[in-house]
């Protein structure tokens, strides 16, 4: 059984990894340009297909029969070749928006929901949502309901995010605003690239629910094995293969005090995790063209603050890092965003006798005890956990693999 997904940009997909965890078949990745999209349907290159953006509609008048989900979202992500030769399609993504509503825990009967998006995956969204007895408004760029007049809908409970608005590599911006919306619960957002959209992230720090696509494209993977192998698949693998991948998809920041140990600490954790290290002050004196410390003596602290932004935001969207950054990072609250969109924060702790300062001119400037008293709420506003690091380093490191394995 040959086995794929089907796409015109397939690079960064995950599919190749869900797959070899569902089941035993060889699962490639066809890239095809929109004129070679029904020659291929029409070979015998493929046995079972999964069909991504921007195909999913494409392939319809190629299918011989389509399931009931597949006429009823006017959609397929699936495709099977019978033993007969003639090719099924199918829709695995009303299977897998239903498990990302079930995870939020949200309540919607009754309650408003806004679907962000016009396409496929948002008739999904739609489809899900009014099963669940909402209230589904349609939001687009032109209509009736659109970004324009969203003060007409202040009473959505829920916000989905259906279009490709936040994912990697325009990372960064979020096409509303929640402020907007006083009676808002929580918020889906399809995209799983980064982890955390500006649009979770501005649900997160309101203290609303805020779930990413990553579970329901695995679930709607699982489904889709399940028609490849015509096999059952229990769905307690589902959260497995999330985790999994969270894993393997998310950085390990780490920040603290200058000398505390960070570019140490995570060179052993880049062993332990198979992750690639990146030392984000190596990265500025790189793009500066020079040391740091002659960087901020000749063109001052402001100047370096915002060269290192510049390269956090290039760091911080990529995934699966390990992340050493500057001990002053923390100085200026838009690099937490940064960080946090991809991965989890750990702050390093060493006592301060312990810090070195030798070429390292914002630790010679002001006492280590002054500096520390400004960063630490500092340190403590961006951290998701704290590390001690006065004893072995590779306790240090071992100590976050366990807090990585278990919060993942």
């Amino acid at each position: 059984m040959r086995c794929g997904l089907l796409g015109r940009k397939l690079a960064h997909s995950y599919s190749p990894q869900i797959h070899r965890e569902l089941g035993d078949y060889p699962y490639l990745l066809f890239e095809k340009e929109p004129e070679e999209v029904e020659s291929f349907l029409k070979s015998h290159e493929f046995d079972c297909l999964n069909v991504t953006i921007p195909y999913k509609k494409t392939v319809i008048p190629f299918c011989d029969e389509l399931s009931p989900a597949a006429v009823r979202l006017g959609a397929v992500n699936t495709i099977v070749r019978k033993p007969d030769g003639t090719l099924i399609g199918h829709n695995t993504d009303f299977f897998g928006f239903t498990a990302m509503v079930k995870r939020s825990g949200l309540h919607i009967a009754g309650k408003k929901a806004l679907v962000l998006g016009s396409g496929g995956a948002a008739n999904t969204a739609v489809a899900v949502l009014k099963e669940f007895g909402a209230t589904v408004i349609t939001i687009s760029r032109r209509g009736e309901n659109n970004y324009s007049n969203l003060n007409l809908h202040a009473d959505a409970a829920l916000i989905v995010n259906a279009t490709p608005v936040g994912m990697y590599p325009e990372n960064g911006v979020a096409p509303l605003d929640i402020g907007l919306f006083p009676q808002l619960e929580g918020v889906l957002d399809m995209i799983y690239n980064p982890a955390r959209t500006k649009l979770l992230m501005d649900a997160e720090e309101k203290g609303l629910v805020a779930v990413n696509g990553l579970l329901m494209l695995v679930a709607q993977a699982k489904e889709s094995a399940e028609w490849f192998t015509g096999s059952l698949i229990s769905d307690d693998v589902i959260p497995k293969i999330e985790s999994q991948l969270m894993r393997e998809m998310q950085n390990i920041i780490l920040i603290g005090m200058p000398g505390c140990g960070k570019s140490t600490v995570g060179s052993l954790l880049s062993e332990k995790t198979g992750k690639a290290f990146v030392d984000a002050d190596a990265l500025i004196a790189e793009r500066a063209g020079c040391d740091i410390p002659m960087y901020i003596n000749t063109k001052g602290e402001a100047a370096f603050r915002a060269l290192e932004t510049k390269v956090l935001a290039d760091i911080g969207k990529k995934p699966g890092l390990i992340i050493a950054t500057g001990g002053g990072c923390v100085t200026r609250s838009e690099n937490y965003a940064l960080l946090h969109q991809n991965g989890k924060v750990f702050c390093l702790h060493r006592s301060l006798d312990r810090l070195p300062t030798d070429g390292r001119p914002l630790s010679q400037a002001t006492k280590l005890e002054e500096l520390y008293r400004i960063r630490k709420p500092l340190y403590d506003l961006f951290a998701d956990y704290h590390i001690d690091n006065n004893g072995d380093a590779g306790a240090a490191a071992d100590a976050i693999v366990k807090i990585w394995e278990e919060c993942l």
